[in-house]
């Protein structure tokens, strides 16, 4: 693990280096996270007309709590990792959503979710993963969350389409555990 990692949480001024982050790779460009901020139809026009990074920036400047944390080597933006309640990402407390019908509905404001996790090609393997998880725990406990929940892949096997969930073994690692 890459003790160079440095990470913060997301605030307004940060925007410039995360679109810097997010400009080095096609999927990221216009997705801005928000895929499960808001419905499916939304995010599909957020992605054509660049509204998913107008979004994230409106929500940024009004929320008082980060949307998520940004990882830097050498002040170089190098990862991202979204996290806050629950209540946040519609599209997994939606009735429609089958990964969270089993949840308790009235703890989507104290329970945190991390659903999306992305670190820049060249910089893989070089534990900004971990930095990233290990800050966005910190950042659920300072802001009071009850327990913070992610939805990584099982495994070892290798589908970029679902990379951005992570990968168990590192939440694994940083102690969590499996609950269904």
């Amino acid at each position: 693990m890459s003790a160079d990692v440095g990470t913060r949480p997301v605030g307004p001024k940060d925007l410039p280096d995360l679109a810097r982050l997010f400009e080095s790779q096609r999927t990221t460009r216009r997705c801005w996270c928000m895929a499960f901020c808001v419905t499916r139809s939304q995010f599909a026009a957020g992605w054509l007309s660049g509204g998913n990074q107008r979004r994230f920036g409106a929500m940024t400047a009004t929320s008082s709590v980060p949307l998520g944390i940004l990882a830097s080597l050498a002040a170089e933006p190098v990862g991202w990792c979204a996290c806050g309640p629950r209540s946040r990402y519609i599209a997994a407390t939606s009735p429609q959503s089958k990964i969270m019908r089993n949840r308790v509905p009235d703890e989507d404001e104290i329970v945190w979710l991390l659903p999306c996790l992305f670190v820049r090609a060249g910089r893989r393997g070089q534990g900004v993963t971990h930095a990233l998880v290990r800050a966005a725990v910190e950042l659920a406990r300072r802001e009071g969350a009850s327990a913070i929940e992610g939805w990584p892949l099982a495994g070892s096997e290798r589908r970029s389409s679902d990379a951005f969930l992570g990968r168990e073994q590192v939440f694994e690692d940083l102690g969590f555990s499996c609950v269904e």
